[in-house]
C-alpha cells in the first residue's frame, strides 16, 4: 500500500489551477515529513490516484469546486469510502452552500443578515423584497455556491440595473443567490479570521476588504487579499466558539471562522470555513505541525 511499509501516507488534496497559489502546502509538506510520514500533493480531479493508498487525505486548496460541485461532492463520497478524509464528508456537503449560515442563524447565532433566492426566482421581486427588508446604503450579491469571491460584487442600493443583471444572472445560471447588506465597518476593520486545529484556537488574521464600490467581480481563482497577523478580541473569540460549538459533527481537524463587525459594532459571522480554506500558517510557525499532528492522531503504523 505504501512505498515504505509502516509510514503513515498523506495526500495534500490539491487542484492542478491551485498548487502554486497555495502558501500552506510547503510548510504542510515540511511538517508531515518532520512527523515521520510520507506526503505528497494530489489533485482531487486526478483519474489516476488510487486514494486508498493513503491513510489521509487532507483537503486544502481544491479551490475549483465550486464550478464543479456535484462532481465534486460524488469524489468526496468515493474517497472517503476508501480512505480518511478530512475534514469528513458530511461536513463538506453541508459547508459547501451558504445556505448552512440560514440554519446558523435559525440557532440564534449571531450571522451576517442573509436572504437567499433560487433559480426561477424573480431578480426584480427578490431585490425588491430585500431592499425592503434591510435598510443598507450597499449590499453583496454572491451565489450560495461560491469561493475566493469569485461572481461576487458590492452594489450601492441605487445602482437597481446593474444588481438585478448580477442576480438575475446567477439565477439564468440555475445558482441559488445570497443577498447580505454591506457592513461599512468592514472597510476600516476588515474581517477577523480565527483558525482552529483539532478544536483549539490557533491563531488569528486580518483580511483586508475584498470587495471595493462599483468594481467587476473577480475572474481568478479568488480576489487578492491584503493578510496581516491580528490577535482576536474577547467578543470574537466568544462569538467563534459559540458556532463551533453549535455543530454537530464535533470536533474537526482544522476550521476558520470569518468574523465582521455590525453596525452595532459587534461581532457576527460571514462565513464558516470548513473545506478547504488558507489557514495561513505563515502567521504561526507551529500551527504545520499541529495540523499535521491532528490529521495523523489515529493512524496506526
Amino acid at each position: 500500500m505504501h512505498d515504505f511499509p509502516g509510514t503513515p501516507a498523506v495526500a495534500l488534496v490539491s487542484a492542478r489551477a491551485a498548487r502554486a497559489l497555495d502558501e500552506d502546502l510547503p510548510p504542510l509538506l515540511a511538517a508531515f515529513k518532520a512527523a515521520g510520514a510520507q506526503c505528497e500533493i494530489a489533485d482531487w480531479d486526478d483519474p489516476h490516484i488510487e486514494w486508498a493508498r493513503f491513510d489521509v487525505a487532507l483537503l486544502r486548496s481544491t479551490w475549483d469546486y465550486t464550478e464543479r460541485l456535484a462532481e465534486f461532492l460524488n469524489w468526496v463520497a468515493r474517497t472517503a469510502a476508501r480512505t480518511r478524509l478530512m475534514n469528513p464528508a458530511p461536513v463538506v456537503r453541508w459547508n459547501a452552500d451558504k445556505h448552512y449560515l440560514r440554519e446558523l442563524a435559525q440557532q440564534g447565532l449571531p450571522v451576517v443578515a442573509s436572504s437567499f433566492a433560487e433559480p426561477g426566482s424573480d431578480a426584480a421581486a427578490v431585490l425588491a423584497q430585500f431592499l425592503a427588508r434591510e435598510a443598507c446604503a450597499e449590499f453583496v450579491v454572491k451565489p450560495a455556491v461560491g469561493a475566493g469571491s469569485r461572481d461576487t460584487r458590492r452594489h450601492a442600493r441605487a445602482a437597481t440595473p446593474e444588481a438585478l443583471a448580477h442576480i438575475g444572472a446567477l439565477l439564468g445560471a440555475q445558482r441559488s443567490v445570497l443577498l447580505q447588506p454591506y457592513l461599512p465597518a468592514i472597510d476600516a476593520h476588515g474581517e477577523t479570521a480565527l483558525i482552529f486545529i483539532a478544536g483549539r484556537f490557533s491563531h488569528a488574521i486580518r483580511k483586508g476588504a475584498l470587495l471595493p464600490a462599483g468594481a467587476p467581480a473577480t475572474r481568478a481563482l479568488f480576489a487578492p487579499e491584503r493578510i496581516t497577523p491580528r490577535t482576536p478580541q474577547a467578543d470574537e473569540m466568544q462569538v467563534a466558539q459559540r458556532v463551533l460549538a453549535a455543530l454537530p459533527c464535533g470536533v474537526l481537524p482544522y476550521a476558520r471562522v470569518d468574523l465582521i463587525r455590525d453596525h452595532a459594532h459587534a461581532p457576527c459571522l460571514l462565513e464558516l470555513e470548513l473545506i478547504e480554506p488558507s489557514l495561513f500558517f505563515a502567521h504561526a510557525p507551529d500551527s504545520a505541525p499541529r495540523l499535521a499532528a491532528a490529521a495523523l492522531a489515529g493512524v496506526h503504523a
